[in-house]
């Protein structure tokens, strides 16, 4: 009879895992990742499901309806001061985020997958990215030799830049 025993993850070596984040590319330069804890869903939509509206920052799109919700679709390259999406696109990839009771559909280049990594591993962005880019972060993390921007998603969904002009 075999003896051995399924080792099970225990709460304290679970948390050792790391924290879950969804990886994707801002533009075709910038890879970034946003913690799973704020991400609802990532999904692909036709451009003509987003309706722009007048009078609003340049960053944002427009409305989006997302389970018989409406939210706002922001271009997050732009918002970031980064080279921004192509104009030419049939299909936006949004990540819808929620901080608080408050949604936004995040449009970036491309959805990566998930990763996961310990909060220690993240480092001050300060002199490793545009200063622009800082008050949006919560640092960088080097992964398989790929510097990933960790966004802080508060610090996106209550940002200035998404006021009208």
């Amino acid at each position: 009879m075999n003896n051995s025993k399924l080792s099970l993850p225990t709460v304290e070596n679970l948390s050792t895992l790391g924290d879950g984040y969804l990886k994707f590319q801002v533009n075709h330069q910038t890879v970034a990742v946003i913690s799973m804890r704020h991400t609802q869903e990532a999904i692909v939509i036709p451009v003509e499901s987003i309706t722009s509206m007048p009078g609003m920052a340049p960053c944002i799109l427009g409305l989006m309806n997302w389970r018989s919700r409406i939210v706002w679709a922001v271009d997050l390259p732009r918002m970031l001061n980064l080279e921004s999406l192509e104009t030419r696109l049939r299909q936006y990839n949004v990540i819808i985020i929620r901080v608080d009771s408050l949604l936004l559909g995040l449009v970036v280049n491309d959805i990566l997958g998930t990763v996961k990594f310990l909060p220690d591993e993240i480092y001050s962005p300060v002199g490793q990215v545009a200063s622009s880019l800082v008050p949006y972060l919560r640092g960088c993390v080097m992964q398989q030799q790929e510097m990933l921007l960790v966004l802080d998603a508060q610090a996106i969904v209550y940002s200035a830049s998404l006021k009208a002009d």
